[in-house]
């Protein structure tokens, strides 16, 4: 039988892990990437201003991911926008992305496909590219 207080501390440490996340990608990083789709399922994208964690992410993601996934994570006819509510924190948390990276994933949202696992991206870099 959990105690009171042990159930407390768990609370407690849930919490601060949360807002550990939250602000994972430390000062000057925005939650609003504006983004509009066309008609080809790319979309328009406007890239606010990046904290360090968040341009080191950018760079990653534009020589790990952009082939598919397009520049700006606007997507391409190869891989979805990444910049699209169907990725928002509410609908999928950041650990997805570590999960899709790691092991790959099937296609649900999208007809591009399934995904391939890219093992040749480090955790440490999933983080920044997430934090993109």
């Amino acid at each position: 039988m959990m105690t009171n207080s042990s159930h407390t501390q768990r609370l407690v440490l849930t919490a601060v892990l949360l807002c550990c996340l939250l602000a994972a990608c430390g000062e000057g990083a925005s939650d609003e990437y504006p983004s509009q789709t066309d008609d080809s399922g790319t979309v328009s994208v406007t890239v606010p201003a990046l904290s360090e964690k968040a341009r080191q992410g950018e760079e990653l993601f534009n020589a790990q991911c952009s082939q598919c996934h397009g520049i700006d994570a606007a997507g391409t006819s190869e891989g979805p926008p990444l910049v699209h509510e169907i990725y928002e924190p509410g609908h999928h948390a950041d650990y997805s992305f570590h999960l899709a990276v790691q092991r790959g994933t099937r296609q649900h949202h999208w007809e591009f496909g399934d995904m391939e696992p890219r093992p040749e991206v480090a955790a440490e870099d999933i983080d920044k590219i997430v934090c993109y």
